[in-house]
Protein backbone atom coordinates (compact mmCIF):
# COMPACT_ATOMS: atom_id res chain seq x y z
CA UNK A 1 0.00 0.00 0.00
CA UNK A 2 1.32 3.43 -0.94
CA UNK A 3 2.35 5.70 1.94
CA UNK A 4 3.82 9.19 1.98
CA UNK A 5 7.20 9.19 3.76
CA UNK A 6 6.53 12.55 5.41
CA UNK A 7 3.35 14.55 5.78
CA UNK A 8 4.97 17.76 4.52
CA UNK A 9 4.35 20.14 1.65
CA UNK A 10 7.53 18.97 -0.07
CA UNK A 11 6.89 15.24 0.33
CA UNK A 12 3.34 15.47 -0.96
CA UNK A 13 4.43 17.54 -3.95
CA UNK A 14 7.12 15.03 -4.82
CA UNK A 15 4.56 12.20 -4.69
CA UNK A 16 2.14 14.24 -6.79
CA UNK A 17 4.81 14.74 -9.45
CA UNK A 18 5.42 11.02 -9.57
CA UNK A 19 1.82 9.92 -10.03
CA UNK A 20 -0.38 12.76 -11.32
CA UNK A 21 -0.67 13.81 -14.96
CA UNK A 22 1.65 16.85 -15.20
CA UNK A 23 -0.97 19.35 -16.29
CA UNK A 24 -1.07 21.77 -13.33
CA UNK A 25 1.55 24.28 -12.24
CA UNK A 26 0.70 23.86 -8.58
CA UNK A 27 1.47 26.21 -5.73
CA UNK A 28 4.03 24.69 -3.29
CA UNK A 29 1.40 23.91 -0.67
CA UNK A 30 -0.48 20.77 0.33
CA UNK A 31 -3.70 21.93 1.94
CA UNK A 32 -5.20 19.92 4.76
CA UNK A 33 -8.29 21.72 6.05
CA UNK A 34 -10.29 24.92 5.78
CA UNK A 35 -12.69 27.03 7.79
CA UNK A 36 -14.32 30.27 6.69
CA UNK A 37 -11.83 32.37 4.73
CA UNK A 38 -8.76 30.41 5.90
CA UNK A 39 -7.02 27.19 4.92
CA UNK A 40 -4.20 25.30 6.66
CA UNK A 41 -1.45 23.31 5.00
CA UNK A 42 -0.26 19.93 6.26
CA UNK A 43 2.46 21.62 8.31
CA UNK A 44 -0.09 23.72 10.23
CA UNK A 45 0.50 27.06 8.48
CA UNK A 46 -2.62 29.22 8.07
CA UNK A 47 -3.44 31.18 4.90
CA UNK A 48 -6.08 33.75 4.05
CA UNK A 49 -7.69 32.31 0.91
CA UNK A 50 -8.91 34.98 -1.51
CA UNK A 51 -8.94 32.55 -4.42
CA UNK A 52 -11.65 30.39 -2.80
CA UNK A 53 -11.04 27.39 -5.02
CA UNK A 54 -11.29 29.76 -8.03
CA UNK A 55 -14.60 31.38 -7.05
CA UNK A 56 -16.09 28.11 -5.77
CA UNK A 57 -16.20 28.45 -1.98
CA UNK A 58 -18.54 31.44 -1.95
CA UNK A 59 -19.71 30.60 1.56
CA UNK A 60 -16.16 29.97 2.74
CA UNK A 61 -14.60 26.63 3.51
CA UNK A 62 -16.79 24.01 5.17
CA UNK A 63 -19.77 26.21 5.96
CA UNK A 64 -21.56 24.29 8.74
CA UNK A 65 -24.97 24.37 7.04
CA UNK A 66 -23.57 22.90 3.83
CA UNK A 67 -21.46 20.35 5.71
CA UNK A 68 -24.52 19.22 7.67
CA UNK A 69 -26.65 18.92 4.54
CA UNK A 70 -23.98 16.85 2.78
CA UNK A 71 -23.45 14.60 5.79
CA UNK A 72 -27.19 14.04 6.19
CA UNK A 73 -27.69 13.24 2.51
CA UNK A 74 -24.59 11.01 2.31
CA UNK A 75 -25.99 8.86 5.11
CA UNK A 76 -29.31 8.56 3.30
CA UNK A 77 -28.85 8.37 -0.50
CA UNK A 78 -25.98 9.57 -2.68
CA UNK A 79 -26.63 8.39 -6.24
CA UNK A 80 -29.58 6.92 -8.12
CA UNK A 81 -29.11 7.83 -11.85
CA UNK A 82 -31.56 9.99 -13.77
CA UNK A 83 -33.98 7.14 -14.33
CA UNK A 84 -35.45 8.42 -11.06
CA UNK A 85 -36.14 11.76 -9.39
CA UNK A 86 -35.14 12.77 -5.90
CA UNK A 87 -36.41 15.42 -3.54
CA UNK A 88 -33.14 17.42 -3.50
CA UNK A 89 -33.04 17.57 -7.30
CA UNK A 90 -36.65 18.68 -7.61
CA UNK A 91 -36.23 21.33 -4.90
CA UNK A 92 -33.01 22.68 -6.39
CA UNK A 93 -34.54 22.78 -9.87
CA UNK A 94 -37.50 24.78 -8.57
CA UNK A 95 -35.26 27.20 -6.66
CA UNK A 96 -33.02 27.86 -9.68
CA UNK A 97 -35.97 28.46 -11.98
CA UNK A 98 -37.53 30.89 -9.52
CA UNK A 99 -34.27 32.78 -8.95
CA UNK A 100 -33.22 32.97 -12.59
CA UNK A 101 -36.56 33.74 -14.23
CA UNK A 102 -35.85 31.02 -16.80
CA UNK A 103 -37.94 27.89 -17.23
CA UNK A 104 -35.90 24.69 -17.33
CA UNK A 105 -32.87 23.16 -15.59
CA UNK A 106 -30.42 20.42 -16.51
CA UNK A 107 -27.76 19.36 -14.01
CA UNK A 108 -24.20 18.53 -14.95
CA UNK A 109 -20.99 17.89 -13.01
CA UNK A 110 -18.90 20.87 -14.11
CA UNK A 111 -18.80 24.18 -15.92
CA UNK A 112 -17.41 22.76 -19.14
CA UNK A 113 -20.20 20.18 -19.24
CA UNK A 114 -22.75 22.94 -18.71
CA UNK A 115 -21.35 24.88 -21.66
CA UNK A 116 -21.26 21.80 -23.88
CA UNK A 117 -24.90 21.14 -23.02
CA UNK A 118 -25.78 24.76 -23.77
CA UNK A 119 -24.20 24.39 -27.22
CA UNK A 120 -26.32 21.31 -27.89
CA UNK A 121 -29.55 23.03 -26.86
CA UNK A 122 -28.71 26.09 -28.97
CA UNK A 123 -27.79 24.07 -32.03
CA UNK A 124 -30.86 21.85 -31.74
CA UNK A 125 -33.07 24.95 -31.53
CA UNK A 126 -31.32 26.49 -34.56
CA UNK A 127 -31.80 23.24 -36.49
CA UNK A 128 -35.57 23.38 -35.89
CA UNK A 129 -35.54 26.88 -37.39
CA UNK A 130 -33.49 25.94 -40.44
CA UNK A 131 -30.39 27.78 -39.23
CA UNK A 132 -26.78 26.63 -39.25
CA UNK A 133 -24.74 25.59 -36.22
CA UNK A 134 -22.19 28.43 -35.93
CA UNK A 135 -21.40 29.83 -32.49
CA UNK A 136 -19.86 33.26 -31.91
CA UNK A 137 -17.63 33.55 -28.83
CA UNK A 138 -15.49 36.37 -27.46
CA UNK A 139 -11.74 36.78 -27.62
CA UNK A 140 -10.02 36.18 -24.25
CA UNK A 141 -13.00 34.13 -23.09
CA UNK A 142 -12.76 30.94 -21.07
CA UNK A 143 -15.54 28.35 -21.12
CA UNK A 144 -13.70 25.17 -20.15
CA UNK A 145 -11.12 22.68 -21.41
CA UNK A 146 -13.13 20.17 -23.44
CA UNK A 147 -12.56 20.25 -27.19
CA UNK A 148 -15.64 22.33 -27.95
CA UNK A 149 -14.97 24.80 -25.15
CA UNK A 150 -11.32 25.37 -26.08
CA UNK A 151 -12.50 25.94 -29.66
CA UNK A 152 -14.15 29.12 -28.35
CA UNK A 153 -11.08 30.39 -26.54
CA UNK A 154 -7.42 31.32 -26.71
CA UNK A 155 -5.17 29.84 -29.40
CA UNK A 156 -2.59 28.73 -26.80
CA UNK A 157 -5.15 26.36 -25.25
CA UNK A 158 -5.80 24.77 -28.67
CA UNK A 159 -2.16 24.05 -29.49
CA UNK A 160 -1.59 20.35 -30.06
CA UNK A 161 -5.27 19.37 -29.86
CA UNK A 162 -6.37 19.98 -33.44
CA UNK A 163 -8.31 19.75 -35.52
CA UNK A 164 -10.69 21.94 -33.55
CA UNK A 165 -14.44 21.28 -33.80
CA UNK A 166 -15.89 23.34 -36.62
CA UNK A 167 -18.36 26.20 -36.42
CA UNK A 168 -16.80 28.43 -33.75
CA UNK A 169 -15.97 32.08 -34.39
CA UNK A 170 -14.26 34.60 -32.11
CA UNK A 171 -14.74 38.37 -32.03
CA UNK A 172 -13.42 41.13 -29.74
CA UNK A 173 -15.26 41.50 -26.42
CA UNK A 174 -17.58 44.52 -26.14
CA UNK A 175 -17.53 45.05 -29.95
CA UNK A 176 -21.07 44.89 -31.32
CA UNK A 177 -20.05 45.68 -34.90
CA UNK A 178 -17.70 42.71 -34.94
CA UNK A 179 -20.62 40.47 -33.93
CA UNK A 180 -22.90 41.98 -36.55
CA UNK A 181 -20.30 41.34 -39.25
CA UNK A 182 -20.61 37.58 -38.64
CA UNK A 183 -24.40 37.38 -38.43
CA UNK A 184 -25.97 35.12 -41.04
CA UNK A 185 -28.34 32.16 -41.24
CA UNK A 186 -25.35 29.99 -40.34
CA UNK A 187 -25.15 31.37 -36.79
CA UNK A 188 -27.00 29.47 -34.06
CA UNK A 189 -25.79 31.19 -30.88
CA UNK A 190 -23.64 33.82 -29.21
CA UNK A 191 -21.87 32.95 -25.96
CA UNK A 192 -20.11 35.27 -23.54
CA UNK A 193 -19.22 35.77 -19.91
CA UNK A 194 -20.94 38.90 -18.55
CA UNK A 195 -17.67 39.39 -16.68
CA UNK A 196 -14.65 37.70 -18.21
CA UNK A 197 -12.74 35.86 -15.50
CA UNK A 198 -9.64 34.32 -17.09
CA UNK A 199 -9.67 37.28 -19.49
CA UNK A 200 -8.70 39.65 -16.67
CA UNK A 201 -11.96 40.29 -14.73
CA UNK A 202 -13.46 42.49 -17.45
CA UNK A 203 -17.18 43.35 -17.19
CA UNK A 204 -19.21 43.67 -20.38
CA UNK A 205 -20.61 47.12 -21.16
CA UNK A 206 -24.29 47.40 -20.29
CA UNK A 207 -25.26 48.88 -23.65
CA UNK A 208 -23.34 46.16 -25.45
CA UNK A 209 -25.26 43.43 -23.60
CA UNK A 210 -28.60 45.12 -24.25
CA UNK A 211 -27.78 45.53 -27.94
CA UNK A 212 -26.76 41.88 -28.17
CA UNK A 213 -30.13 40.88 -26.74
CA UNK A 214 -31.93 43.00 -29.36
CA UNK A 215 -29.78 41.54 -32.13
CA UNK A 216 -30.45 37.97 -31.01
CA UNK A 217 -34.18 38.66 -30.80
CA UNK A 218 -34.20 40.12 -34.31
CA UNK A 219 -32.21 37.26 -35.84
CA UNK A 220 -33.64 34.44 -33.68
CA UNK A 221 -30.17 33.59 -32.38
CA UNK A 222 -29.71 31.96 -28.97
CA UNK A 223 -27.94 34.16 -26.41
CA UNK A 224 -25.89 32.17 -23.87
CA UNK A 225 -24.42 33.67 -20.71
CA UNK A 226 -21.61 31.74 -19.07
CA UNK A 227 -22.04 32.57 -15.36
CA UNK A 228 -19.88 29.74 -14.10
CA UNK A 229 -17.52 32.15 -12.34
CA UNK A 230 -19.63 35.29 -11.95
CA UNK A 231 -22.90 33.64 -10.86
CA UNK A 232 -24.23 32.52 -7.46
CA UNK A 233 -24.05 35.89 -5.65
CA UNK A 234 -20.42 36.56 -6.62
CA UNK A 235 -21.10 40.01 -8.14
CA UNK A 236 -23.60 41.32 -5.61
CA UNK A 237 -26.53 39.88 -7.56
CA UNK A 238 -27.65 36.27 -7.63
CA UNK A 239 -26.76 36.24 -11.32
CA UNK A 240 -24.56 38.78 -13.08
CA UNK A 241 -27.19 39.09 -15.80
CA UNK A 242 -29.23 41.13 -13.31
CA UNK A 243 -26.74 44.01 -13.70
CA UNK A 244 -27.73 44.35 -17.36
CA UNK A 245 -31.53 44.45 -17.37
CA UNK A 246 -32.00 41.58 -19.84
CA UNK A 247 -32.38 37.81 -19.80
CA UNK A 248 -30.35 35.48 -21.99
CA UNK A 249 -31.91 32.34 -23.43
CA UNK A 250 -29.46 30.05 -21.62
CA UNK A 251 -27.31 30.48 -18.51
CA UNK A 252 -24.56 28.06 -17.49
CA UNK A 253 -23.59 27.59 -13.84
CA UNK A 254 -21.14 25.56 -11.74
CA UNK A 255 -18.37 26.64 -9.33
CA UNK A 256 -20.19 28.37 -6.43
CA UNK A 257 -23.38 26.35 -6.86
CA UNK A 258 -22.22 23.43 -4.69
CA UNK A 259 -19.78 25.10 -2.26
CA UNK A 260 -17.07 22.68 -3.35
CA UNK A 261 -19.24 19.68 -4.22
CA UNK A 262 -19.12 19.14 -8.00
CA UNK A 263 -22.38 20.34 -9.54
CA UNK A 264 -23.19 22.38 -12.62
CA UNK A 265 -26.42 23.51 -14.22
CA UNK A 266 -27.88 24.70 -17.50
CA UNK A 267 -30.84 27.08 -17.21
CA UNK A 268 -32.90 27.70 -20.34
CA UNK A 269 -36.09 29.44 -21.36
CA UNK A 270 -39.06 27.53 -22.69
CA UNK A 271 -38.52 28.68 -26.27
CA UNK A 272 -35.19 26.94 -26.72
CA UNK A 273 -35.99 24.10 -24.31
CA UNK A 274 -38.85 22.92 -26.51
CA UNK A 275 -36.31 21.87 -29.15
CA UNK A 276 -34.99 19.08 -26.90
CA UNK A 277 -36.49 15.60 -27.30
CA UNK A 278 -36.16 12.54 -25.07
CA UNK A 279 -32.64 11.17 -25.31
CA UNK A 280 -31.06 14.30 -26.81
CA UNK A 281 -28.84 14.79 -23.78
CA UNK A 282 -27.99 12.93 -20.60
CA UNK A 283 -25.67 12.42 -17.65
CA UNK A 284 -24.88 9.65 -15.21
CA UNK A 285 -23.82 11.65 -12.18
CA UNK A 286 -25.32 15.07 -12.88
CA UNK A 287 -28.02 16.10 -10.42
CA UNK A 288 -27.50 13.20 -8.03
CA UNK A 289 -29.01 13.59 -4.54
CA UNK A 290 -25.69 14.39 -2.85
CA UNK A 291 -24.72 17.17 -5.28
CA UNK A 292 -28.21 18.65 -5.22
CA UNK A 293 -28.31 18.61 -1.42
CA UNK A 294 -25.10 20.66 -1.44
CA UNK A 295 -26.54 23.05 -4.00
CA UNK A 296 -29.78 23.44 -2.12
CA UNK A 297 -28.00 24.13 1.18
CA UNK A 298 -25.79 26.68 -0.60
CA UNK A 299 -28.70 28.62 -2.06
CA UNK A 300 -30.71 28.52 1.16
CA UNK A 301 -27.71 29.80 3.13
CA UNK A 302 -27.17 32.61 0.63
CA UNK A 303 -30.75 33.70 1.30
CA UNK A 304 -30.71 33.20 5.07
CA UNK A 305 -27.44 35.08 5.62
CA UNK A 306 -28.07 37.92 3.13
CA UNK A 307 -24.95 36.94 1.21
CA UNK A 308 -25.94 38.81 -1.97
CA UNK A 309 -26.22 42.14 -0.17
CA UNK A 310 -23.01 41.41 1.74
CA UNK A 311 -21.11 40.68 -1.48
CA UNK A 312 -22.23 43.97 -3.01
CA UNK A 313 -21.33 46.00 0.08
CA UNK A 314 -18.00 44.27 0.75
CA UNK A 315 -17.07 44.47 -2.91
CA UNK A 316 -17.45 48.24 -2.88
CA UNK A 317 -15.49 48.47 0.39
CA UNK A 318 -12.64 46.29 -0.84
CA UNK A 319 -12.33 48.06 -4.19
CA UNK A 320 -12.23 51.42 -2.40
CA UNK A 321 -9.54 50.14 -0.02
CA UNK A 322 -7.49 48.82 -2.93
CA UNK A 323 -7.70 52.06 -4.91
CA UNK A 324 -6.83 54.19 -1.89
CA UNK A 325 -3.84 52.09 -0.85
CA UNK A 326 -2.37 51.22 -4.25
CA UNK A 327 -2.81 54.44 -6.24
CA UNK A 328 0.70 55.63 -5.40
CA UNK A 329 2.49 52.47 -6.49
CA UNK A 330 4.50 52.42 -9.68
CA UNK A 331 2.87 50.04 -12.14
CA UNK A 332 -0.63 50.15 -10.66
CA UNK A 333 -3.29 50.76 -13.32
CA UNK A 334 -6.80 50.13 -12.04
CA UNK A 335 -9.19 48.13 -9.91
CA UNK A 336 -12.28 46.79 -11.67
CA UNK A 337 -15.03 44.26 -11.23
CA UNK A 338 -18.43 43.80 -9.61
CA UNK A 339 -19.15 42.64 -6.09
CA UNK A 340 -16.38 40.36 -4.90
CA UNK A 341 -15.14 39.47 -8.38
CA UNK A 342 -12.24 41.90 -8.55
CA UNK A 343 -9.28 42.41 -10.83
CA UNK A 344 -6.30 44.61 -9.93
CA UNK A 345 -4.39 45.47 -13.09
CA UNK A 346 -0.70 46.40 -13.13
CA UNK A 347 1.75 47.10 -15.94
CA UNK A 348 3.80 44.02 -15.02
CA UNK A 349 3.28 40.27 -14.75
CA UNK A 350 1.53 39.51 -11.45
CA UNK A 351 2.76 35.93 -10.89
CA UNK A 352 5.74 37.16 -8.77
CA UNK A 353 3.34 39.28 -6.72
CA UNK A 354 1.12 36.24 -6.08
CA UNK A 355 4.11 34.15 -4.99
CA UNK A 356 5.28 36.90 -2.63
CA UNK A 357 1.77 37.17 -1.16
CA UNK A 358 1.88 33.45 -0.45
CA UNK A 359 5.04 34.02 1.60
CA UNK A 360 2.88 36.42 3.63
CA UNK A 361 0.22 33.69 4.03
CA UNK A 362 -2.33 34.96 1.51
CA UNK A 363 -3.49 32.84 -1.46
CA UNK A 364 -4.49 34.75 -4.59
CA UNK A 365 -4.14 34.27 -8.34
CA UNK A 366 -2.62 35.92 -11.41
CA UNK A 367 -4.74 35.96 -14.56
CA UNK A 368 -4.40 37.40 -18.03
CA UNK A 369 -0.73 38.05 -17.33
CA UNK A 370 -0.87 41.37 -15.50
CA UNK A 371 -4.02 41.09 -13.39
CA UNK A 372 -4.26 40.07 -9.74
CA UNK A 373 -7.56 38.22 -9.40
CA UNK A 374 -9.38 38.43 -6.07
CA UNK A 375 -12.43 36.19 -5.65
CA UNK A 376 -12.60 35.66 -1.87
CA UNK A 377 -15.36 33.90 0.02
CA UNK A 378 -18.38 36.20 0.12
CA UNK A 379 -18.34 35.96 3.92
CA UNK A 380 -15.01 37.83 4.14
CA UNK A 381 -15.07 40.47 6.89
CA UNK A 382 -13.49 43.91 7.20
CA UNK A 383 -10.54 42.67 9.24
CA UNK A 384 -9.75 40.01 6.63
CA UNK A 385 -10.04 42.56 3.82
CA UNK A 386 -7.57 44.79 5.66
CA UNK A 387 -5.24 41.81 6.07
CA UNK A 388 -5.44 41.21 2.32
CA UNK A 389 -4.69 44.80 1.34
CA UNK A 390 -1.85 45.02 3.88
CA UNK A 391 -0.26 41.93 2.33
CA UNK A 392 -0.65 43.21 -1.23
CA UNK A 393 1.06 46.44 -0.21
CA UNK A 394 3.84 44.66 1.69
CA UNK A 395 4.38 42.28 -1.22
CA UNK A 396 4.63 45.13 -3.72
CA UNK A 397 7.30 46.71 -1.54
CA UNK A 398 9.14 43.41 -1.29
CA UNK A 399 9.34 42.94 -5.04
CA UNK A 400 10.50 46.56 -5.30
CA UNK A 401 7.50 48.02 -7.11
Amino acid sequence: MFAIKENTNTALHEADQEYYLPTFKRFPLALDRGEGCYVWDVEGNRYLDVLAGIAVNNLGHCHPKVVQAVQDQASKLMHISNFFVSEPQVELSKMLVEKSGLDRVFFSNSGAESVEGAFKIARKYAHTKGRGSGIIAMQNSFHGRTLATIATGKAKMQKGFGPMPAGFHRVPFNDLEAVKALISDEIAAIILEPIQGEGGVRPADKQYIQDLRKLCDKEDIVLIFDEIQCGIARTGKFLATEHYGIKPDIITLAKGLGSGVAVGAILSNEKVSQAIDFGDHGTTFGGNPLACAAGLATLKTIEEENIIQEAELKGRQLMTMLRDRLKGYHGFREVRGKGLMIGVEFNFETKPLVMEMMKHNVIANATSGNVLRLVPPLIINESEMKELVDVIEASLKKINL
